[in-house]
């Protein structure tokens, strides 16, 4: 992955070593339960395919699993509960990052919190059964340090699901079918409920979109004004599956994921609404504003400027809370237009 494609998407020894060295550590806490998963793990043996085409078996159901923030967010919701996270989850002030969704962080332990941060001994001393990322590139485990994950595949089997070329609906059904082996019980009323008002909102999107708004996504950096490639992205497939008009870039750079253009650039493409990726890495609302050809956008003149929630948790209550905010925002700018 190149640095300016992993900027834009995110802004050691032998394993006999660590452990030798994890022993030294304090002892592993326990996994905790929720209402949503079921009971203590079965005596009979755990399967599951990933989305590499990877078959993990084990003896019995894994229950320390340990979660890159944005899988750890989206099993959160299911029910069930890692015991620790990797990636952002907490910001300089101390407060949770909006990435790591609705997951409790002083009840699980953080093994990293900013790009190729790892903790490899701390994860050995928590014995984890299960390792879970997304994948951004198949094979690759985001957040996984390349310097390290040959030590920390062998700890614990490691299970992908994949991003990029997926809509939204398809990956949340793979986080659903992993939490359900996990112990999840997908007809708790939380669940339910999540499911019926992602539906519902989708259900409203479509009739925004028949309205026949213009949509332009993107993000923002110093120097940069990136412009992101709807298929690439699994909520804006999910937006685009639903009608809406999303600006498409005429070319993109190496990877698909989105095409640089300079500030001076930033009015290329028309478009009734401009969505901002609103991540902590990316640039604020308030400096793009200080750059003369964005702010003069016509939507921009207009008000019609709307955060993007880029990494929205990959359950059903994250895409409820997503789109239902998304919907309001088209609404007011179809009725101001």
């Amino acid at each position: 992955m190149s640095v300016s494609r992993r900027g834009f998407l995110a802004m050691a020894g032998g394993v006999g070593t660590l452990l030798a060295l994890a022993a030294c550590g304090e002892s592993a806490p326990a996994p905790v339960a929720t209402a949503a998963q079921t009971s203590a793990a079965p005596a009979g043996p755990w399967t599951f395919t990933d989305d590499r085409g990877k078959k993990i078996e084990l003896p019995r159901r894994p229950t320390r699993v340990v979660a890159q923030v944005g899988s750890a967010a989206a099993l959160w919701d299911f029910g069930i509960r890692p015991v620790a996270v990797f990636g952002p989850h907490k910001l300089k002030s101390g407060e949770k990052d909006p990435q790591v969704g609705n997951v409790d962080i002083t009840k699980v332990t953080g093994l990293g919190n900013v790009w190729d941060e790892f903790n490899v001994e701390q994860y050995i001393a928590l014995q984890p059964e299960l390792l879970v990322s997304s994948m951004y590139v198949k094979g690759t485990l985001w957040y996984v340090p390349d310097k390290s994950k040959d030590t920390i595949e062998q700890v614990a089997p490691t299970a992908g699901v994949m991003l990029t070329g997926q809509s939204a609906a398809q990956v949340i059904g793979k986080y659903a079918e992993l939490a359900q082996s996990l112990g999840a019980d997908l007809n708790a009323p939380e669940v339910s409920s999540a499911k019926a008002r992602f539906e519902a909102a989708t259900e409203e999107l479509k009739k925004i979109s028949a309205t026949g708004l213009k949509v332009l996504m993107m993000s923002g950096g110093p120097d940069t004004m990136w412009v992101v490639n709807p298929p690439e992205y699994p909520d804006i497939v999910h937006l685009t599956q639903s009608g809406l008009d999303v600006v498409t870039p005429d070319k993109v750079d190496e990877g698909g994921f989105f095409q640089s253009l300079s500030w001076e650039n930033a009015d290329k493409y028309d478009a009734d609404v401009i969505l901002y990726d609103a991540r902590t890495q990316a640039l604020k609302l308030e400096e793009m504003m200080k750059k003369p050809t964005f702010a003069k956008l016509l939507a921009v003149k207009a008000g019609h400027v709307y955060p993007w929630r880029a990494e929205a948790p990959f359950s059903y209550q994250g895409y409820a809370d997503y789109l239902e905010e998304l919907v309001a925002n088209l609404k007011k700018a179809g009725q101001e237009s």
